[in-house]
């Protein structure tokens, strides 16, 4: 029997500083992945339902109040036995993921592809806001490594806040495949979309040039050899979307982050 791959729906977007409407994002994403337009196969040969045992949880029944974080930070400690991928919603939520995998793991490495760092000491007031989760996890001391990949927007205080974490960067003005580092198990893997140029993915509340290409990203991904322990697709936004363009590139990466944990374990 195949590793199993779950699937988990974070409807929220109350940390947005922006735009509302991530909180749509599962949904969407699931029916893009559902659609017949397309198959169940991915680049590696591997296929959901035959090598891969994908189980769709569902949607965590988040309501925007202070127990969500404990909610999501639950959700992620109950996947001890399996490989969870998480379906943003905002990116607050890569916080209470990564504190509840850190009670199985330990401090992980994590692999985050965003247009923004995330770094912020607390944005707009608001500690848990989704520009701040990175702080608030390297600051508990739940990652020992974060390398980011795609970063386009870092202004000064970002830019001190990653000097103060240790956080590697590749920003996309240096950005290479070949030049990425992969980080050692154990790995977490977070993609917000609007790490792509908005050419690639208009479905984001924040469309910032410049960015990376749905190759680039699988690149990267094709190069890791060893198991991930966790996933997040984040920052969808279906209110901006054109055509659910954004949503099948999501729908393929949560493919291929299945393929990637099958593989890997």
């Amino acid at each position: 029997m195949p590793p199993e791959i779950r699937l988990i729906g974070l409807p929220t977007d109350s940390h947005s500083s922006f735009l509302r409407g991530p909180a749509q994002g599962p949904a969407a994403i699931r029916a893009a992945m559902a659609s017949d337009h397309g198959n169940m196969a991915t680049e590696v040969g591997l296929e959901i339902g035959r090598d891969i045992e994908l189980a769709d949880l569902g949607d965590l029944p988040l309501d925007e109040s202070p127990a969500d974080f404990d909610r999501i930070r639950t959700a992620a400690q109950a996947s001890r036995d399996a490989t969870p991928i998480f379906l943003g919603g905002d990116h607050m939520v890569t916080y209470p993921i990564l504190a509840g995998l850190a009670e199985i793991h330990g401090p992980l490495n994590i692999l985050h592809f965003d247009a923004h760092p995330d770094l912020y000491e607390d944005f707009e007031g608001d500690p848990l806001s989704h520009a701040s989760p990175f702080a608030r996890i390297m600051e508990r001391g739940l990652a020992r490594r974060l390398v980011q990949v795609g970063i386009r927007t870092l202004n000064g205080h970002c830019r001190d806040q990653a000097r103060r974490y240790g956080v590697e960067m590749v920003e996309m003005r240096n950005f290479s495949p070949n030049a990425v580092p992969i980080p050692d198990a154990p790995l977490y893997i977070s993609i917000d979309m609007d790490a792509l140029d908005p050419a690639f993915a208009p479905g984001v509340s924040h469309h910032e040039p410049g960015g990376l290409t749905v190759r680039d990203i699988l690149s990267v991904l094709h190069r890791i050899g060893g198991p991930i322990v966790g996933a997040d697709i984040v920052e969808y936004n279906p209110t901006r979307d054109i055509n659910g363009m954004t949503a099948v590139v999501a729908a393929k990466f949560v493919k291929e982050l299945s393929a990637l944990a099958t593989a890997g374990r």
